[in-house]
């Protein structure tokens, strides 16, 4: 058995070869996306969660430490609003933390552009090599030679493998390719509810609570001796004065 499938295989020659790299790198692509969203959303809510409740209460170094602690991803888009609070202007604090939404929103579509290509040009890459199959089959007829319907089907239909090899390939690849896209966008769209909420509680907190900004250190006072040459100068007009 193992031999016939090897024999079906080689029957497409290189284009066998790449239809088959074409699947272990859709099957390599999925695994790594399904691990990458794996309870994604969940993790996102529970942290969201925290967060608000530390928040509505106005504790936002608890808030931060679980930021710190937690392995979501969502965490460094909080983290980014916490390292701008109070430094910086509350609208400049919301663009900056939605500019780090939308980098984690690209990293969950990370690697699927090779399941849309796969699924594209596989079919394709099969069909060359059934007609490279086809012939290389037909090609080893003479002329003059008397040639059979059973010698002809043979060679096309063994070729034909390689199309059926390609067209498998390109339909998981498209399935999967619309399946983590899909799950990419929820995902998307449950972060902005979350960020969202973030930022209307996270501005919202009391000036008190929110971190202060570096003071600027006071002018030096002037010296003593500067101050008992002003009383002496100072003196000496009342002295003038009186002379006067």
């Amino acid at each position: 058995m193992d031999q016939s499938i090897w024999e079906l295989m080689s029957h497409g020659g290189y284009a066998m070869w790449v239809v088959i790299a074409f699947s272990v790198i859709a099957l390599a692509v999925a695994i790594e996306r399904l691990i990458a969203q794996w309870k994604f959303v969940t993790r996102a809510r529970m942290l969201g969660d925290t967060v608000t409740r530390c928040l509505g209460r106005g504790a936002i170094e608890e808030a931060r430490s679980a930021c710190e602690r937690s392995p979501s991803p969502i965490a460094d888009v909080f983290l980014v609003g916490y390292a701008r609070l109070g430094r910086t202007k509350p609208e400049l604090v919301a663009t900056g933390v939605h500019r780090e939404r939308l980098r984690v929103n690209q990293d969950l579509r990370a690697r699927l552009w090779m399941l849309g290509t796969i699924g594209a040009t596989a079919p394709f890459v099969g069909l060359f090599g059934t007609v490279a199959g086809i012939i290389t089959g037909l090609g080893g007829f003479h002329s003059g030679q008397q040639v059979s319907f059973a010698d002809v089907a043979g060679p096309v239909s063994e070729a034909l493998i390689v199309t059926a090899a390609g067209i498998l390939v390109a339909v998981e690849s498209v399935v999967l390719f619309n399946f983590f896209s899909q799950r990419a966008a929820r995902i998307a769209t449950e972060m902005k509810l979350i960020t969202d909420e973030f930022l209307e509680l996270l501005l919202d907190t009391p000036q008190d609570s929110q971190p202060s900004r570096a003071r600027k250190p006071d002018k030096p006072e002037k010296s003593d001796k500067s101050e008992t040459t002003d009383a002496r100068s100072k003196g000496g007009d009342d002295g003038d004065r009186e002379a006067a």
